[in-house]
């Protein structure tokens, strides 16, 4: 039995303290031996954090008790090593870089299908309404060649900041569709369905908790390959489990 709990959760939510919540992240996280990174700025917060289960658990405790923070899902998986080398917690203009400050994904989010709806979706090739579906990648161009959904668009991208631009030349593919974007955790597709939306396509979901989620919840169905993760297991299978295991 695998006995180091892999976590990762975001949350767009305003954060005027960072420099003093990371102070008090890190005085925490030490103390429970935990390694990994968290990520703080304005917008909110996003972290992936491996080490014993009880650590673990009792840190995601203490940070569901802050307001802010209360009930933020938390994906988990589990692996035999720890696959993190440091503990890393950093203040950053944003936690998934866009170069969009426009975008405040803390004043609402962009609507989100969960997984067993996207796989409804696409074992029929349309939406409730009889739309067709289409699914995108939002993630990097190396990821994406870990593994993705069957007929997913990808538009190779290097990195997330490149998204307005691949919108802006690839905007025909989405036109007359339902767009379900989706990407490792969720944070990256929430912020590229809210561009979306904001750019004028309105039929526009994100996959709730993206791909972790998704292989949680359907074992992959419809989906080819392993997920890439940043960490030292570099893609997990549909079981959650480290693909080179």
């Amino acid at each position: 039995m695998p006995s180091i709990l892999n976590i990762a959760a975001y949350r767009f939510v305003p954060i005027a303290d960072a420099p003093a919540l990371r102070s008090q992240l890190i005085e925490r996280a030490q103390a429970l031996q935990l390694r990994g990174t968290v990520l703080l700025a304005q917008e909110g917060i996003n972290l992936v954090l491996a080490g014993p289960a009880p650590a673990l658990r009792a840190f995601v405790a203490q940070l569901h008790a802050d307001a802010r923070f209360a009930g933020m899902e938390v994906k988990e998986s589990w692996s035999q090593v720890q696959p993190f080398g440091k503990l890393l917690v950093k203040v950053k203009p944003e936690i998934i870089r866009m170069n969009h400050p426009a975008i405040e994904p803390a004043q609402g989010r962009a609507p989100a299908v969960d997984a067993q709806t996207a796989r409804r979706w696409l074992d029929q090739g349309h939406d409730d309404t009889g739309r067709p579906v289409v699914a995108l990648d939002t993630r990097n161009a190396f990821e994406v060649d870990h593994g993705t959904f069957e007929g997913a668009i990808d538009w190779r991208l290097d990195k997330f900041s490149d998204f307005p631009a691949a919108l802006a030349a690839h905007r025909a593919q989405l036109e007359g569709k339902t767009v379900v974007s989706f990407c490792t955790g969720g944070i990256r597709c929430e912020k590229a369905a809210i561009y979306m939306r904001e750019a004028g396509l309105q039929d526009v979901w994100q996959l709730d908790g993206g791909i972790l989620k998704y292989f949680e919840e359907t074992g992959g169905a419809h989906f080819r390959g392993n997920c890439f993760v940043f960490d030292e297991r570099e893609a997990l299978d549909p079981q959650l489990r480290a693909a080179r295991e």
